[in-house]
């Protein structure tokens, strides 16, 4: 199995800056995809940020320009700076890593525990 455990989140206010971190452990031959999904009360997850193996990088419109994701293959890290937050980032952010476990089997997705942050006006 695979456990992904993240850190980070909090409680800041509106132009602050946060830094999540989520680290996977277990079985694990190699991670492809990485990525940062958050879900604010009564709305579906969304995806924030993601960032490919080879390092490509993808990021949702209300993130281009403040957020940053980034990871360190070697660690099996992703951490996702978020910069001059808005009372609107207001969700629970999550982090999803896919995993092949073994040269030849699938792959399969895993998500963190989920973390809040919450940006005062």
């Amino acid at each position: 199995q695979v456990q992904l455990v993240e850190s980070g989140g909090g409680l800041v206010q509106a132009g602050g800056s946060l830094r999540h971190s989520c680290v996977a452990s277990g079985s694990i031959f190699v991670i492809n995809a990485m990525g940062w999904y958050r879900q604010a009360p009564g709305k579906q997850r969304e995806l924030v940020a993601r960032i490919t193996s080879d390092g490509s990088t993808y990021y949702a419109d209300s993130a281009k320009g403040r957020f940053t994701i980034s990871r360190d293959n070697a660690k099996n890290t992703v951490c996702l700076q978020m910069n001059s937050l808005k009372p609107e980032d207001t969700a629970v952010y999550y982090c999803r890593m896919v995993v092949r476990r073994d040269p030849s089997g699938p792959q399969y997705q895993y998500w963190g525990q989920g973390t809040q942050v919450t940006v005062s006006s």
